[in-house]
This record gives structure tokens, C-alpha cells and sequence, in this order.
């Protein structure tokens, strides 16, 4: 056969490039139920993020909302707290990282690390679970007037940082934007929404 001479597929040819792409086709079809179950169904997506309309928090009133099973804390801190807050010295803290899923993950535990962030330094927005055993603590009590777990008694601050008692981390900050002056969404950005 010369180097110009061209062949002509075969009906051969044929049957196994149809038959090869049949056999393609129908693993995959047969895989696909296998592939898709592993999807997150609607239910669990909602449950990615929720909105919460905070217009009714006047300064010095908290919120808690459920996200992923566990409560969430919304507060809008007083100037008092705020003060407060910004008064204890960064070697004071028990926990001197911020535990917000917002920023750097070594980013310090200063209030407004802690806060909704510059220009919004009066709300907080925390997991309303103790880092010790997983107790909820309760709002304005312990001795720093944030948070206090009476159940193995550590006591966070009004920025929701572990001052005394056996919890070893600041609560945790969760994903969060406001996304308009009275509403927050807490968790991770619905599909197709910037």
C-alpha cells in the first residue's frame, strides 16, 4: 500500500466504533444513579444559608437564630460593650486568635476581628456553641457580661472571647454578609447571587 492510498472504513470498522460508543453510553448510564445520589439534596442546600432581618435589634438586644442545627447569635453590642471590648489588652486573652470564617486564619482576636467589621462594629455574629464541651452559653451573664456556660463555667466576653473556664477557643464566627442595612445572611452565598 502506498503512502497516498487512502482506506475506506469498513463495515467492521463501523460495527465497532458504534458498538465502543454503545458500551460508553450505557456505563455511564448505569453509573450516572450512583453519581448523582452523592448530590446534596434541596433540603440540605437551603440549609446552607439563611437570612435574618435584624431591623427590630435596637443597640443592647440579641437574637438567636438556628443555622446547620446549632444557634447562631446576632447581637447589637451598646457602646458600653463595645468599650469594653476594645479595653482588654490582646495578652489578656485566653484565645488570642479571632475564629472568624471571614478573615485570615491567624488573624488576632481584637474586637473588631470579632465584630460585623469596620463601620458595623456594633454586631456580633456567633455560633451559640461553647468551645469546651458543646454546651450553649447563656447571653449577658459571666463575669466579662457576654457569654457564660454554666454548665462547666467559662465565661466569654461581650466580642465572644474565652476569658475564664475550661473552653479553649473564642466562639466561632461563622460566614456572614449583610446583605442589605437590615438583613444578614449567615453561611455561604446562595447559587447565582453575588
Amino acid at each position: 500500500m502506498a503512502m497516498n492510498e487512502t482506506v475506506e472504513p469498513t463495515r467492521r470498522d463501523f460495527l465497532y466504533l458504534v458498538t465502543t460508543m454503545a458500551g460508553i453510553v450505557g456505563a455511564g448510564a448505569a453509573t450516572w444513579p450512583f453519581i448523582d445520589q452523592m448530590r446534596p439534596d434541596a433540603s440540605t442546600l437551603a440549609l446552607a444559608s439563611i437570612e435574618v432581618d435584624i431591623a427590630s435589634l435596637e443597640p443592647g438586644m440579641s437574637l438567636t437564630v438556628k443555622w446547620r442545627g446549632r444557634p447562631v447569635f446576632i447581637r447589637n453590642r451598646t457602646a458600653k460593650e463595645i468599650e469594653d471590648a476594645n479595653a482588654t489588652a490582646l495578652e489578656e486573652l485566653k484565645d488570642p486568635v479571632a475564629r472568624n470564617a471571614n478573615l485570615a486564619d491567624d488573624q488576632p482576636a481584637t474586637d473588631l476581628a470579632r465584630s460585623a467589621g469596620e463601620g458595623r462594629e456594633n454586631w456580633i455574629v456567633m455560633i451559640g456553641v461553647c468551645t469546651h464541651l458543646g454546651c450553649v452559653p447563656l447571653g449577658q451573664a459571666g463575669d466579662f457580661g457576654g457569654w457564660f456556660c454554666p454548665c462547666h463555667g467559662s465565661h466569654y466576653d461581650t466580642a465572644g472571647r474565652i476569658r475564664k473556664g475550661p473552653a479553649p477557643e473564642n466562639l466561632a464566627i461563622p460566614p456572614f454578609e449583610f446583605v442589605s442595612e437590615t438583613v444578614v445572611r449567615i453561611g455561604q452565598a446562595a447559587a447565582g447571587s453575588a
